[in-house]
């Protein structure tokens, strides 16, 4: 495999965390925290190989409708593993972002990623963004609704309005569509991520669980 080979930008659905506990006879949870390990070690994989970008679908819009405590836990998860990656950057050169609507997270947590984004700007090595509250349509309808109050107040022509525009508008704006989308979990569907970003992008579908 030569630099050519890699792709510049992956995408990931970690799905089947739930699963793979319960095939263990463990409770969901356990393969909630399974997953979020092998998150933390395939980021540095990826960057070994010469990745630049990973982003990963965490939390989904419609993961609110999972029972309370299992929601509860996710989020008291994602609490912790953001505390992790914070002490990380100390001791490595990966830049963390994160997509979503956080209004809906709790401030402690806004905090935390307001925090970790900042310490991590400068950073030259893999750029992990990290999708929490996070839904295609969503970012999509948000981007519209954006649009659509600047042409309101006159700052933009509606026939000004074309793909690059619309793009630059989106959470990912920042950063090129991915080149490689991989869905894990045996499921063969993109489950509302990156719908507009995914155009062109190949497309994955793994039947092992994501913490496999």
């Amino acid at each position: 495999m030569t630099s050519a080979d890699i792709p510049r930008h992956i995408a990931i659905i970690m799905d089947g965390n739930g699963r793979w506990g319960k095939k263990r006879l463990l409770p969901r949870t356990a393969g909630h925290r399974a997953g979020a390990q092998n998150l933390r070690k395939l980021a540095v994989e990826v960057e070994r190989l010469g990745v630049k970008y990973l982003t990963v679908f965490a939390f989904s819009t419609e993961n609110w409708t999972r029972p309370k405590d299992e929601v509860e836990y996710l989020m008291h998860m994602v609490h912790e593993y953001i505390q992790q990656y914070i002490d990380d950057t100390r001791k490595n050169n990966m830049r963390l972002s994160v997509i979503g609507d956080i209004s809906r997270l709790e401030p402690s947590l806004q905090d935390k990623i307001s925090d970790l984004t900042a310490m991590t700007a400068g950073k030259k090595g893999l750029h992990l963004v990290i999708a929490l509250n996070y839904g295609g349509r969503d970012d999509i309808v948000r981007a519209a609704r954006c649009l659509a109050e600047q042409a309101r107040a006159g700052t933009l022509l509606p026939s000004a309005i074309d793909d690059d525009t619309f793009s630059r508008m989106l959470d990912t704006a920042p950063y090129p569509d991915p080149d490689l989308l991989i869905r894990c979990g045996d499921e063969m569907r993109i489950s509302n991520f990156i719908l507009w970003q995914a155009a062109y992008t190949e497309i994955y579908f793994s039947p092992k669980l994501w913490p496999d």
